[in-house]
């Protein structure tokens, strides 16, 4: 993927509030400035890939960051040659051992959210929709996160933080339901949207 296809893929996202449009501007410009955004190698700032994802009761599937120690969405760095949305999923695979889906087999871009790294990284963090099964075994890679949990969206509220919770928010927000206190009942009602559409395709 080249730096004028991602800002292709970022042209027709819509920011949900003004800190994401802030993030989504900041990322825009980043990416047409930076020689290779979407290698970490390249520069300490770089395009990110990360999910949020739903089961069909409207949980979330967290884990706890090895060295953050917060609750916080799959996500990380892209491999050569990997898209933000093909990333979402390798990471979501190797932290909580789950093989999720995008809906209708198409990335949803959901959240743009600029922020601190480790070792001195910005990330320019792309987050996507996935749909995941609450029945597959959660078996995180040997190296990863030892606790992985599917969590109901009113109690994930308390125990993440606010970039988190605003990409959750996202959800419900692109299916024309804005969310309620904490972004539970919005986030239910959309996920059983949006997994009734993939079973009826």
């Amino acid at each position: 993927m080249s730096p004028a296809q991602l800002l292709d893929h970022l042209g027709s996202h819509v920011p949900g509030d003004p800190v994401e449009a802030r993030s989504l501007a900041r990322t825009r410009a980043l990416v047409a400035w930076l020689s290779a955004p979407l290698d970490e190698h390249a520069d300490p700032t770089h395009v990110t890939g990360s999910a949020i994802v739903l089961a069909a009761d409207g949980r979330v599937l967290l884990h706890r960051h090895k060295r953050l120690g917060r609750w916080l969405q799959p996500g990380g760095h892209l491999d050569p040659g990997e898209t933000p949305w093909a990333a979402a999923v390798r990471e979501t695979q190797e932290e909580t051992g789950l093989v999720a889906r995008h809906p209708a087999g198409a990335p949803q871009l959901l959240h743009v959210d600029v922020h601190e790294g480790p070792r001195g990284h910005v990330h320019l963090d792309l987050r996507y929709l996935l749909l995941g099964d609450t029945e597959v075994a959660l078996r995180p890679g040997a190296d990863e996160s030892p606790d992985v949990a599917w969590w109901r969206p009113e109690d994930a509220v308390p125990i993440t933080d606010a970039s988190t919770r605003a990409a959750m928010a996202a959800v419900a927000r692109r299916e024309g339901h804005p969310p309620a206190v904490g972004g539970a009942d919005g986030l239910r009602g959309a996920t059983r949207r949006l997994v009734g559409r993939r079973v009826a395709g």
